[in-house]
């Protein structure tokens, strides 16, 4: 497995378990009271959890030489640009928007770096360098 797959799969697990932490933070305000609309808090804490659950699931998939993990990671990268984009624009919040852009761009270039292409295509019986 290409160490462009490894990093890459890295950086998404990264993004999963920061997703799963602010859900349990979310669960564990609602909790506490410190939520002034809990429901909305349990129900933002869900989405948090579903989703970053699956995106650490394909992070530590990729990790551990899983090709599925790829294309859910790809999806996740490709939602999370807008998101880049709102944080350092309307959101105001340019730093945290400069540190999501940084890995979602670097999490792409290592997902479709050639060494990464060539592992993908290997599981179809694929060898792209003879195109």
């Amino acid at each position: 497995m290409p160490t462009t797959v490894r990093g890459a799969g890295g950086l998404v697990t990264l993004e999963g378990a920061v997703a799963v932490i602010v859900a349990l933070v979310l669960i564990v305000r609602g909790l506490l009271g410190h939520d002034q609309s809990a429901a909305s808090g349990y129900g933002t804490a869900a989405w948090f959890g579903i989703l970053g659950g699956g995106v650490l699931a394909a992070g530590v998939g990729l990790l551990l030489g899983k090709r599925w993990g790829r294309a859910i990671a790809v999806i996740a990268q490709l939602l999370l640009l807008p998101v880049t984009w709102s944080l350092l624009t309307d959101s105001h919040q340019p730093v945290f928007g400069a540190l999501l852009g940084v890995v979602v761009v670097t999490a792409l270039i290592l997902l479709f770096a050639p060494p990464s292409t060539r592992w993908m295509a290997a599981d179809y019986g694929a060898d792209p360098s003879n195109s």
